[in-house]
């Protein structure tokens, strides 16, 4: 298997151990959950499957970020506990997880749930020098870790800009440098607050993925995952504080899917234009949405179109028709192609062109009995159960 790897900038050989430890980031539960967070679960679920398919045993990790400065202004707008609102969102993405047919976690850790261990590794970055304290706000010192912006590839004032834009407060006359981040900051009056050694507080967004990655895993991922969008600051920071903490590589193989956008704007909540799931689901069956997703290579990006779940759907409904055939053509080389294609750098279009194919050759009749039984075997590889009608 070869993937592409966003430090190292090119596709290289994807060599795990036999029990491949992978960290994807999870939700900040304060919304419901849309195509983007689709799209980028099911690149996850795909390698999933092919590596188990292959023999490996691959052990999961995706967190809940429940408490960052993204819920608590959502918790006070909607005026419930943040808690009770993360509660909420989180079984309503975990019930379109299900749907859409994608493997579970082996664990699912929540930010509060892992504050004694962000607490300690803050107090371990303050006494080596890595992170000081101004003001109660503990920042890390990027100026400390050499390899700062060496995963992203940016310049510093693009990192700038991008933190400007995404959250951050480089203008912050606190922070040594412009790039310094948050380790541990004082709360609002109407916000959660834990007591530390360096303060009474909550944590920065960036160390608790730190923290609950290597509570389940230890020092060193064999794969880190999420989106685009969290290649800087959040990915670009985890790596600096982690490895400046162990002196170990975080992790070994960095993996990013694209952005989705939607009749051709990007997605965003400030946009209004967001396309959910849970919609999604009450007209059309899961896995035509699942196939309609395969239609785009995971780091392409794509705009999604409302006619884009027909295609899904037609698809659907031809590759459960074939699935019912007595026979078939020879369906050795059609699988060969769709393994190939997820090998290639998880090329889930080309591999679905080869499903299709097969499935379009079996409605053409042949002599082989097994082909059928290969077509859902193929399917079930894709996460797509050819042996039920649609849905809808």
């Amino acid at each position: 298997m070869r993937l592409f790897d966003t430090q190292r900038r090119a596709v290289v050989p994807f060599e795990p151990p036999s029990v491949v430890r992978m960290y994807v980031c999870g939700i900040t539960p304060y919304d419901s959950t849309h195509l983007g967070h689709a799209a980028t679960y099911l690149t996850y679920d795909l390698l999933i499957r092919r590596l188990e398919e292959t023999g490996h045993e691959v052990r999961m990790v995706r967190n809940i970020t429940d408490v960052d400065d993204s819920i608590l202004p959502k918790a006070r707008e909607l005026g419930v506990p943040f808690l009770e609102l993360a509660e909420r969102e989180t079984a309503r993405f975990r019930s379109d997880m299900e749907a859409l047919g994608m493997r579970p976690p082996i664990a699912e850790p929540r930010a509060t749930e892992t504050i004694d261990e962000i607490i300690a590794i803050v107090e371990r970055l303050l006494d080596s020098g890595h992170a000081y304290l101004t003001a109660g706000t503990a920042y890390f010192d990027v100026s400390t870790f050499p390899g700062f912006g060496e995963l992203s590839h940016y310049a510093h004032d693009q990192m700038v800009r991008l933190a400007r834009a995404r959250g951050g407060n480089p203008d912050d006359p606190h922070r040594r440098d412009p790039l310094d981040f948050v380790l541990w900051q004082p709360s609002l009056h109407d916000e959660p607050a834990w007591r530390a050694p360096f303060g009474v507080g909550r944590p920065g967004w960036h160390i608790e993925c730190s923290a609950m990655a290597m509570q389940e895993h230890g020092p060193t991922l064999d794969l880190h995952g999420g989106g685009t969008d969290l290649i800087f600051p959040h990915h670009e920071c985890e790596r600096a504080q982690s490895e400046a903490l162990t002196g170990e590589p975080f992790a070994r193989h960095w993996m990013h899917s694209a952005m989705v956008a939607y009749e051709g704007e990007k997605m965003s909540k400030s946009l209004g234009n967001l396309v959910f799931v849970s919609d999604l689901l009450e007209v059309a069956d899961p896995r035509a949405i699942r196939l309609a997703l395969m239609h785009y290579h995971y780091r392409s990006g794509f705009e999604w179109h409302d006619t884009d779940i027909q295609d899904g759907t037609a698809l659907l409904r031809r590759l459960v028709a074939a699935a019912a055939r007595p026979d078939g053509p020879d369906p050795a080389p059609f699988a060969e192609r769709v393994r190939a294609a997820l090998d290639d750098d998880l090329d889930a279009p080309r591999a679905l062109e080869a499903l299709g194919e097969l499935a379009d050759a079996v409605l053409s009749g042949g002599d082989d009995p097994s082909a059928p039984a290969v077509l859902v075997e193929l399917g079930r590889l894709l996460g797509v159960d050819l042996e039920a009608p649609p849905a809808r």
